[in-house]
C-alpha cells in the first residue's frame, strides 16, 4: 500500500524540475536543482519506504546507502536523458519490482522510449525483439543463459536451436554483461534479477541507457552439439514474430476447455480424474474466472479430481485466497501485513475514501477485497490514523489489505461451499509477481498441497 504515493511524489518532483523555465540548462535543470531533487528523493524513501529487512540480509545490501552514492552522477546529470537514467539507476538501487520511473507529460523525453511507461498512458511504445527468447539457467555454476525459443525467421541459422547456451553478448562475456544490466533492472531478488535480465537480453529496450543497445545482437553461443558459433540477428517488430513455443507449458494428452484472462483450463483425453490450470495472474477479472470455473466443476463432476496449477506464467494481482479456498477442502491462515505510517498515510486514506465512496476499492484496477471495502476503510479511518496520532512507525499486523477477513480475524480462512477435494499440486518457477509468492506461502506454510519447482 506505501508504494502508490511513493511513486507518484517522485513523479510530481521530477515533473517540477522538468518545468523550470529559468533553468539555464533546460529541462535538466541546475547542478543546484539536480541536488534538491536527489536529497527530496532520499529523504522521502527513507521517511515513506517499508524496507524488508530479511531482504536486505539476503542480499546483503542497504537501501538509502545503495542510493546515496548516486548523487554525484544524479547533479552531474545535465541532459534530458542523462537525467532520466540517473533517476532510473537511483530508482532500481532500492531493489523492489514494483517502483519505476516513468515518463511525464510535460517532463522529461527521449529521442527512443521503448518499454517505458508514460504516467496516464494505457501502455509503452513496444521494443522492438530478436527472433529468439532467452532464459536463465539457476545453477551454480555461474551465470547461465540459453536459447529457450526460436522464432521462424530467416536470419536465424539452423544451428541455432532451443538449448544453445550464450557465452557472449555483443561482445561482453555473460557474466560481464549480467552485471551491466543490473543497475538498469528492476528486481527485488537474485531470482528475478535474471529471469529480467533474460527478458531484456534480446529485446532492444530504451529500459536500457543508449550505451547498452546496438542496431543488432551479436551473440557468441555453445550448439548442443557442444560446437561454439557467433551469430548476428537483427531487431524486429515483436507482434510479427512467429515462435515454435518450445518455451511455454506442453501438458501432452490434455486439451484446452476453456481459456480465461486468470486461466487456461485443462481436462485430459482419457479418463484420468485430473484437472489442470495454466495460471496467468491475480488481476482483474480473477473472482468472475474462478467463479466460472467452479460451476463448470460442479456442473460436469470434476471436484473429487486432482487439481494441478501451473503458476509458471502468472503475474502478481491481488485475491489470491479467494482461488485457494477453491482449490482445496481445508482451511488456511492467510497472509498478513502492516503499513508504513507517514506523511502520505493522510492523502492515501482521503484516496481510498473516494474510491469507497465510488464503489471502486483497488490497486491499479485489480480488485481489493472481496467485500465492498468497509473492513479496509473501517482499518484506516481507526486503526491506521490513531496509530499516525500517535506517532508509530508502522501499524500492527492485520489480513492482507483486510480483502477476506476483518483487523480482529485470525486469517484463518473456511473453503468455499464449493471446492475442489481431490489432492492440490503447484508447479512453480522464476517468473512471478509478488502476490504470487504469497500464493504459494499460503499453500507451502498451510501444508494445503505440493509445490514444485521454484517459488
Amino acid at each position: 500500500m506505501t508504494k502508490q504515493p511513493y511513486a507518484a511524489v517522485m513523479l510530481m518532483l521530477l515533473a517540477s524540475l522538468a518545468a523550470c523555465t529559468d533553468a539555464p540548462a533546460g529541462r535538466a535543470g541546475t547542478p543546484e536543482q539536480r541536488g534538491a531533487l536527489f536529497d527530496s528523493i532520499l529523504t522521502a524513501t527513507a521517511q515513506r519506504t517499508a524496507f524488508s529487512t530479511h531482504k536486505q540480509e539476503a542480499l546483503g545490501f542497504d537501501p538509502i546507502a545503495a542510493m546515496s552514492v548516486l548523487r554525484d552522477e544524479v547533479v552531474a546529470a545535465d541532459t534530458e536523458e542523462a537525467l532520466f537514467y540517473a533517476l532510473a539507476r537511483l530508482s532500481h538501487s532500492r531493489r523492489d519490482r514494483h517502483l519505476d520511473v516513468a515518463l511525464v507529460p510535460g517532463g522529461l523525453t527521449l529521442s527512443d522510449s521503448a518499454g517505458i511507461d508514460v504516467w496516464g498512458a494505457a501502455s509503452a511504445p513496444e521494443p522492438k525483439h530478436a527472433p529468439i527468447r532467452v532464459f536463465p539457467d539457476y545453477g551454480e555454476d555461474g551465470p547461465i543463459y540459453f536459447v529457450g525459443d526460436v522464432a521462424d525467421d530467416e536470419s536465424v541459422p539452423e544451428t541455432l536451436v532451443a538449448g544453445s547456451r550464450i557465452l557472449s553478448v555483443n561482445g561482453l562475456p555473460v557474466a560481464e554483461y549480467e552485471e551491466a544490466l543490473r543497475p538498469w533492472t528492476r528486481h527485488s531478488s537474485v531470482i528475478g534479477l535474471k529471469w529480467k535480465v533474460a527478458e531484456a537480453l534480446p529485446s532492444r529496450t530504451a529500459t536500457l541507457p543508449p550505451a547498452l543497445r546496438t542496431d543488432s545482437l551479436s551473440l557468441d553461443v555453445r550448439l548442443p552439439d557442444g560446437e561454439t558459433d557467433q551469430v548476428t540477428l537483427p531487431y524486429r517488430e515483436a507482434g510479427a514474430l512467429r515462435w515454435q513455443n518450445h518455451s511455454e507449458p506442453r501438458y501432452p494428452g490434455m486439451r484446452v476447455e476453456l481459456s480465461t484472462p486468470t486461466y487456461d483450463l485443462l481436462l485430459p483425453d482419457d479418463d484420468r480424474p485430473l484437472v489442470g490450470l495454466i495460471w496467468y495472474g491475480f488481476r482483474e477479472t480473477m473472482v468472475a474466472d474462478v467463479d466460472t470455473l467452479m460451476a463448470l466443476a460442479a456442473r460436469e463432476d470434476l471436484l473429487d479430481h486432482a487439481l494441478m496449477v501451473d503458476v509458471t506464467r502468472s503475474r502478481g494481482g491481488s485475491l489470491g485466497p479467494y482461488a485457494i479456498q477453491r482449490m482445496t477442502p481445508r482451511p488456511f491462515k492467510t497472509t498478513f501485513g502492516t503499513l508504513r505510517l507517514s506523511d502520505v498515510i493522510e492523502p492515501f486514506v482521503e484516496d481510498k475514501r473516494a474510491d469507497f465512496a465510488a464503489r471502486n476499492i483497488n490497486d491499479g484496477g485489480v480488485p481489493e477485497t472481496v467485500d465492498d471495502g468497509r473492513w479496509l476503510l473501517d482499518w484506516l479511518e481507526e486503526d491506521v490514523l490513531a496509530a499516525l496520532a500517535r506517532g508509530d512507525s508502522v501499524t500492527e499486523p492485520v489480513p492482507f489489505k483486510l480483502a477476506h477477513a476483518p483487523k480482529d480475524s485470525d486469517g484463518v480462512l473456511p473453503p468455499a461451499p464449493v471446492h475442489f477435494k481431490g489432492p492440490l499440486v503447484i508447479v512453480s518457477g522464476p517468473k512471478g509477481g509478488s502476490h504470487l509468492d504469497q500464493f504459494n506461502a499460503i499453500v507451502v506454510d498451510n501444508g494445503l498441497g505440493f509445490v514444485v519447482g521454484m517459488t
